[in-house]
């Protein structure tokens, strides 16, 4: 763990031995403050925070465990909190990068993880890391310890609102596979970008929703924090409030683009289902003139194959009854012919 001092001359590590001191210094002269920042909470270090700072079992418990949604909860000289920030990972799932806090009005306890297996250890770190940085170089100090809390929460909304504008950029070109026809190549896969993104979206603002809530019951719960610090706890309130408009705003943008989409496809399915009907209409015909030329041809095929069984008939063997079998012939094939076009087969 990394222990800090911070008072009017700045930020100075110390050892996790002197903490117990440090706390008391705090406490007694009601100058500076102690930040304690845990990579991850065990027994070992619950133990210790439970022996230094006396915080309850139920707290130190979720420290030690992984939560999936943020809590709160509100004691006579602290509040304990749970935050998640989002952090985009394989094939678009979010992975929910926890951050534990213990707030009192002289020391601010941040804890990391745990951490899914698959996520870099130093993704946990972005916005603490980058809140030590400044101090460090002497472009921030805060005064009490909510200004540090309220500093990590603020990097940490910055970079979500990055990420929606990230989500945003992915959206427009997603438009624009739509919009040149290009979508109707690999459908399939503009659907899986499609729905990654809008999963990411709904992700980003469940986070932002749940920390929304977190900070609006601190205002109500949190009675050691100063009355000054009351506009900090609406602020971040605030921020989560705005990072969930925007993710809500981007995913109506995104639905306009999943109904141009399914108004494009099924335009493409009503015209293929009317070119087919036209085809078949056309066969129909056609098989309706190929059966009545059929019919047609049939008659003298059946006239010659009986007359081809020699059996004899009226005028058998002589020329008035070959003339009289092929006077039928024509009579019934003009006749069917007729009887087709009456019926516009022909």
């Amino acid at each position: 763990m990394d222990v800090y001092l911070i008072d009017e001359s700045g930020i100075s590590q110390r050892t996790a031995d002197e903490l117990p001191e440090m706390v008391r210094s705090a406490n007694d002269n009601g100058t500076g403050f102690v930040w304690v920042d845990i990579p991850q909470c065990r027994l070992q270090e619950s133990e210790m925070l439970g022996d230094v700072f006396g915080f309850s079992e139920i707290a130190l418990h979720d420290c030690v465990i992984r939560n999936h949604v943020s809590k709160i909860q509100a004691y006579d000289d602290h509040v304990f909190t749970v935050l998640h920030a989002p952090q985009i990972g394989a094939h678009g799932h979010v992975h929910y990068i926890e951050l534990d806090q213990f707030l009192g009005a002289n020391y601010l306890i941040t804890i990391h993880g745990p951490l899914n297996p698959k996520v870099e250890p130093a993704v946990a770190f972005v916005d603490t890391g980058a809140v030590l940085d400044r101090m460090k170089s002497g472009k921030f100090l805060p005064r009490t310890a909510f200004e540090l809390s309220s500093a990590i929460i603020s990097t940490m909304t910055r970079r979500e609102i990055d990420m929606i504008a990230t989500l945003a950029e992915q959206s427009g070109k997603l438009e624009q596979r739509v919009m040149s026809g290009e979508v109707m190549k690999d459908s399939e896969g503009f659907l899986t970008d499609l729905f990654q993104v809008w999963y990411e979206l709904l992700a980003i603002r469940t986070i932002a929703v749940h920390s929304t809530a977190t900070y609006d019951r601190m205002a109500r719960l949190a009675r050691f924090l100063p009355a000054d610090h009351e506009p900090l706890v609406a602020d971040l309130a605030d921020r989560f409030e705005m990072v969930s408009s925007m993710a809500d705003g981007q995913r109506e943008s995104l639905h306009g683009v999943i109904e141009f989409f399914q108004t494009r496809v099924s335009t493409h399915l009503t015209i293929a289902s009317d070119d087919l009907a036209q085809i078949s209409v056309r066969q129909n015909d056609d098989m309706r003139k190929i059966s009545a030329w059929v019919a047609i041809i049939a008659v003298p095929t059946a006239v010659t194959g009986f007359m081809g069984q020699n059996v004899p008939y009226p005028g058998f063997g002589t020329a008035a009854g070959f003339y009289a079998s092929t006077t039928v012939m024509l009579v019934m094939a003009i006749v069917l012919y007729v009887f087709f076009r009456h019926k516009e087969w022909l």
